[in-house]
């Protein structure tokens, strides 16, 4: 047996505040149905206080869903949990994520305030939020940049009235992998009843590290890692849900196991794409364009001897259907009979010899030779199907 970790999905929160990205009320619910066909544990569905059409959306997101924790998000103000709990008020199983910043910056700068406050704000929140649901996130806002002593203090605290679950964000995604994982080795070392609350990691890619700090993070004892589809999110956006979720599944010597249903990862990803209108670059992990697409003909050659000797996943794993051979100037002769092959075209290597060269000229004029290049090659040296 492996250790569970909790996927907890923020597309419909962190996700949608991307600029651009707002959703209606109806494209939340579909996402919402599509992440529990997909197998998440947690949706975060919006933030409620934000207005009036998120509370509703949330609302609506609870009477959607059936196995889903459904998540709404407020800030440690009594309005906003207030709020945040009638918001949820429908759902099978519902829960209040709060908390406030806890580094020095957020402190004494955002907040103007002082680290003793802190603390008593992020407990008096906890235990108001415990009124509407006995499932308590707290995140403390900038952990990444939090004094590790002064973040346990807090994590203590708050597990003390009652949080079920204790959020380390790296909001600005300034940590280092090794350093992310040290600070939750510190709380699972240093926090008295850890064992009673689930760690969570929220990380941001801002130096593209959202990936590799949450994977460092469940390493060293988090069992939650929130993330998005698609890895979208404030600025450079957070934590990718199909990467986790892959590096989980072709590490098992990990021990790391999820519910997600991957076969659905790259229509997850479309769907989201679509609605948010905010394209997939062709070359992002996993569900990209071109996350199976070989040009290159030394890698051709390769996976058409033997997928596995450039794929360590198989596209069916992610709904991806097949890899695909791309053809270019920069492709080799078994690309070329490859792709002849499956058009029905058969040819000795004399023959694939001198078309080659034809097909080279082709290419260097283009940026990818399609299947109706070849059929013009072929009726040029007279080859049928």
């Amino acid at each position: 047996m492996g250790n569970r970790i909790q996927i907890f999905d923020t597309t419909l929160r962190d996700g949608e505040q991307v600029p651009g990205c707002k959703l209606n009320m109806e494209q939340k619910v579909e996402i919402a149905i599509a992440l529990e066909d997909l197998g998440v544990d947690v949706i975060e569905a919006g933030f409620p206080i934000s207005s009036p059409g998120d509370f509703h959306a949330v609302e609506a997101v609870c009477r959607a869903v059936t196995n889903p924790t459904v998540c709404a998000l407020s800030r440690a103000v009594q309005k906003d949990i207030e709020v945040a709990g009638q918001a949820i008020r429908y759902a099978k199983r519902g829960r209040i994520h709060t908390g406030i910043g806890t580094s020095d910056s957020h402190i004494y700068q955002k907040l103007k305030t002082t680290p003793e406050r802190i603390l008593e704000q992020a407990v008096w929140a906890v235990k108001l939020a415990r009124n509407y649901t006995d499932d308590i996130e707290f995140y403390a806002e900038d952990a990444g940049r939090t004094d590790n002593a002064f973040l346990a203090r807090v994590i203590e605290a708050v597990i003390a009235a009652g949080a079920t679950v204790v959020n380390i964000p790296d909001t600005t995604g300034y940590c280092l992998p090794e350093d992310y994982g040290r600070k939750i080795k510190y709380l699972v070392d240093h926090v008295k009843g850890i064992e009673c609350a689930t760690i969570s990691t929220h990380c941001h890619n801002d130096l593209g590290l959202a990936t590799a700090n949450s994977i460092a993070g469940i390493l060293n004892g988090a069992g939650q890692i929130e993330c998005t589809i698609n890895g979208i999110g404030e600025r450079a956006g957070n934590t990718s849900l199909e990467e986790v979720v892959m590096i989980m599944r072709q590490h098992p010597d990990l021990g790391l196991l999820t519910e997600i249903n991957t076969p659905l990862l790259c229509s997850m990803s479309s769907l989201v794409s679509q609605m948010m209108g905010m394209p997939v670059q062709p070359n992002k992990a996993i569900v990209g364009s071109n996350a199976f697409a070989h040009s290159s003909g030394i890698h051709q050659d390769g996976v058409i001897k033997s997928r596995e000797t450039y794929e360590i996943i198989d596209p069916k794993e992610v709904g991806a259907h097949e890899s695909k051979i791309v053809l270019t100037a920069r492709s080799g002769r078994a690309a070329l009979k490859f792709r002849a092959n499956r058009l029905g075209y058969q040819m000795d290597q004399e023959l694939l010899n001198l078309i080659y060269t034809d097909f080279l000229n082709v290419a260097d004029q283009k940026k990818e030779v399609f299947d109706t290049d070849i059929h013009v090659l072929m009726e040029k040296h007279s080859i049928s199907v």
